[in-house]
């Protein structure tokens, strides 16, 4: 994949969207002439390269499109769809707020490739009702009034990025603002006031510079938090959408500014260094965890980091009492239970802080700064964490990733009951 260039158009009150996007991409192999889309429920209007129909088949979430002949290898093809759909998921309406915004997964509401290992630009184009202010990723290119009380929205992300990080929010909101290091900070709410909302992000720029530090990286450009009706939080290319309910909930209570801070450090871990596969999920979600941890321990306290530690290792205890422990690396993520969700967030989490404890403050640091820079902008596995954590302590981690990302602790064996008939 190279490059996507959509227009997007929900129909808020109607619950539905339609849409059309121009892929480019180059083929890897000799022969090819078969290519393959997510797509979601997505209904397929038409599929053309060039003003040119071609055959297109769509079935199981699959768009499948035939090209008029065997590909070579690099050949470059940029294909266009057109579509429309009424996603019962990864889109959500709330009408009462004239309030659309996207949800995973992204092939609900744009035909991609879903897997977070393909990366490629991005030009989005969102169309909504007047009177509506929009996120979406990259720099905002253009903001155009429309027709029929309509308002267009565009912007262009250059980087190349998995797709599960493309999406956008548009609602009837308040806005307040702030300055990061190196870019502009928005602040968005349905319901919250300018202050509210300054007060609730108030340590969003900070948070900003210590992952950048530890990163060995610094953010660059807008950051956008939006609250939205309901989400258990969603981190995009360059925002992050959480609910109105938390953010009410942290105005009452700083510390738990915790789901802000994770959000937030997928910008590093997870949109720039991305899990190869979902099977390495913890590679996103475990970092996330561990590092918004690590950000609580700078703004309140030791003993903030220690509660988050404390409550990883009950609920991996809770795991291996009722044998539902297992690796860190999955063969199969396909319908997680709420356990296989435990061991991805909070045993990687964990297990993340048992390394810095063997390794110690210096290594360990040294490890995810070289980690986080070796692998910017790229994927990643367990395997290569592993390598670069060696390097950076100069030892033999192999038992330690047997044990703890490789490996599963054992139910603990049942007491047998004495036999009361002897």
């Amino acid at each position: 994949m190279l490059h996507y260039t959509a227009r997007i158009e929900p129909d808020i009150a109607g619950r539905a969207l339609r849409g059309q996007v121009s892929i480019r991409l180059a083929l890897r192999s000799e022969g090819v002439q078969q290519l393959e889309f997510d797509a979601g429920e997505l209904e397929i209007e038409k599929v053309s390269e060039r003003g040119r129909a071609l055959v297109f088949e769509k079935a199981e979430q699959r768009l499948r499109v035939r090209l008029p002949q065997p590909g070579k290898s690099g050949e470059r093809h940029e294909i266009d769809v057109v579509y429309r759909g009424a996603p019962r998921y990864g889109l959500e309406f709330h009408p009462e707020r004239g309030e659309v915004y996207t949800i995973f997964s992204t092939s609900q509401w744009l035909v991609c490739i879903d897997a977070p290992s393909e990366r490629a630009s991005l030009d989005l184009t969102l169309t909504v009702p007047s009177g509506l202010k929009a996120v979406g990723n990259g720099r905002l290119v253009s903001k155009s009034a429309l027709g029929g009380r309509r308002d267009s929205y565009r912007w262009r992300q250059d980087q190349p990025m998995p797709s599960y990080v493309y999406g956008f929010a548009a609602g009837r909101y308040n806005e307040a603002g702030g300055t990061g290091e190196n870019g502009e900070l928005r602040f968005l709410s349905a319901e919250l006031q300018g202050p509210q909302l300054r007060k609730l992000f108030a340590d969003s720029a900070d948070m900003l510079r210590f992952f950048g530090r530890r990163a060995g990286i610094r953010y660059r450009g807008t950051y956008s938090q939006v609250l939205v009706a309901k989400t258990i939080g969603q981190e995009l290319d360059g925002f992050a959408l959480l609910s109105e309910a938390y953010g009410r909930e942290v105005l009452e209570k700083p510390e738990a500014q915790g789901l802000i801070a994770h959000e937030l450090a997928h910008q590093w871990w997870g949109n720039m260094v991305t899990n190869r596969d979902w099977g390495q999920f913890w590679l996103n979600e475990g970092f996330a965890n561990f590092m918004a941890a690590a950000y609580l321990e700078h703004r309140f306290g030791e003993a903030a980091y220690r509660e988050r530690v404390d409550g990883w290792k009950r609920r991996l205890d809770k795991l291996r009492e009722s044998g539902k422990d297992h690796a860190l690396v999955y063969a199969n993520w396909n319908k997680p239970t709420a356990d296989d969700r435990a061991v991805v967030y909070q045993k990687g989490a964990y297990v993340l802080h048992l390394l810095r404890e063997e390794l110690g403050e210096r290594a360990f640091w040294r490890g995810v700064r070289t980690y986080t820079r070796a692998y910017y902008g790229h994927s990643v596995t367990s395997a290569d964490l592993r390598q670069v954590m060696e390097r950076a302590s100069g030892r033999d981690l192999s038992a330690f990733f047997a044990r703890w990302v490789d490996g599963a602790e054992p139910a603990p064996a049942m007491a047998s009951k004495p036999d009361l008939a002897k």
